[in-house]
């Protein structure tokens, strides 16, 4: 019997049949198989590489021939490049939706380029976070506008630039400087990563938060526990330190609780592990370092298993990998020989992977089975 999927899901919903997040679910297994779902992501693929490729052109010309131009030829180039993108996004918007939203990235991609060498060509004061706000009200109104997720994805990654940089230009040189804003940028992936949630909705939007904090997590994890033995100078005034914190754990606490409700306590939760990494992280090789990174590992598995989701399963088993690998290369590979740490390493290496594998197959299979019921 072939059904006509959204119609019925939609009925079946308000019948109480399935939950809102199991319809999601369905919609995701079935776009994932369908004979389409092969062409669909070459067409995502070309479009992503397309869309960079031009970007990168169109600076390179203009970067190449920019001596050559005179004041008023650099303007019109400039203000005409992210006005023809936007405008060729609007006449494939009927007729090519994929690509008018390529385009229409691309133009707020190109704006922000416009907007720094347009203060170069009038020699305006320098305050670069200034145009990093620009910038971002260009995103902003591109998702007021379109609702496309990569106006949504730009949005997430220049408003946080922006509060950062004003930040840490305020505060320079001084160790809250790098502390606030490696704590902030770790603590906003954990939040960007939390969106997504069996209560909440799993629109494009939401999936595109959800990619960026899984992909800045671990690295911003690492530059929270790297950066603080190399930081210099003085500390601010009390209250303008404070200030800085407060921005660091408030303002991801509010976009969480406007998707999460009253499930972000466990956002909460994440902000104090945050914090407490941080103050741990001067001890650089203590164990105690590192058994605070493995317990946030397993906290972020057991948040993946509780909300049914698998990426955060994954990620807690890589960082749980990196931190037994980086206590192995800093605690217990200079008191063995040579020959006698590198074959401990590779029994590490081998039972950990094929075990790890295992754990995280059954783990992801289970919260597979519990969102199927």
């Amino acid at each position: 019997m072939k059904i006509d999927l959204e119609p019925s899901l939609v009925r079946w919903v308000s019948a109480s049949l399935v939950t809102e997040q199991q319809a999601a679910s369905i919609r995701e297994w079935e776009a994932a198989r369908s004979p389409q779902a092969k062409g669909r992501l070459f067409a995502i693929l070309g479009l992503t590489f397309g869309g960079l490729m031009l970007a990168t052109g169109i600076l390179l010309f203009v970067s190449a021939h920019w001596e050559e131009l005179s004041p008023f030829v650099r303007m019109s180039m400039l203000v005409g490049t992210v006005t023809g993108l936007h405008l060729a996004a609007a006449f494939f918007a009927d007729r090519q939706p994929a690509l008018a939203r390529t385009l229409h990235a691309v133009g707020t991609v190109s704006l922000g380029g416009g907007i720094f060498l347009a203060g170069q060509i009038f020699n305006m004061e320098e305050h670069w976070p200034s145009g990093v706000l620009m910038w971002a009200l260009g995103a902003v109104a591109g998702w007021l506008l379109l609702r496309d997720w990569p106006q949504v994805a730009l949005a997430a990654l220049l408003v946080p630039f922006w509060l950062i940089g004003e930040w840490y230009e305020a505060a320079r040189p001084t160790v809250a400087a790098a502390q606030v804003t490696e704590v902030a940028v770790g603590f906003l992936a954990l939040c960007y990563l939390s969106l997504r949630h069996p209560k909440g909705p799993s629109d494009d939007t939401v999936r595109a938060l959800g990619w960026i904090g899984g992909l800045v997590l671990i690295p911003a994890v690492v530059a929270v526990v790297l950066g603080r033995p190399y930081r210099y100078g003085s500390l601010p005034k009390f209250e303008f330190e404070m200030v800085g914190w407060a921005g660091a754990f408030l303002l991801p606490l509010a976009l969480s609780y406007w998707y999460r409700r009253e499930d972000t306590w466990m956002n909460a939760v994440a902000a104090v592990w945050v914090a407490g990494l941080s103050w741990i992280a001067p001890s650089n090789n203590s164990p105690v370092l590192y058994l605070w990174c493995a317990l946030g590992c397993a906290g972020l598995i057991a948040w993946g298993i509780h909300e049914l989701r698998p990426e955060r399963i994954n990620l807690g088993m890589a960082g749980f990998a990196i931190t037994l690998i980086c206590f192995y290369f800093s605690s217990v590979m200079d008191r063995l020989g040579r020959s006698f740490s590198l074959i401990v390493l590779g029994v590490i290496f081998l039972a950990g992977g094929w075990y790890g594998e295992k754990l995280r197959r059954n783990l992801v299979a289970r919260i597979s089975v519990g969102g199927a019921q």
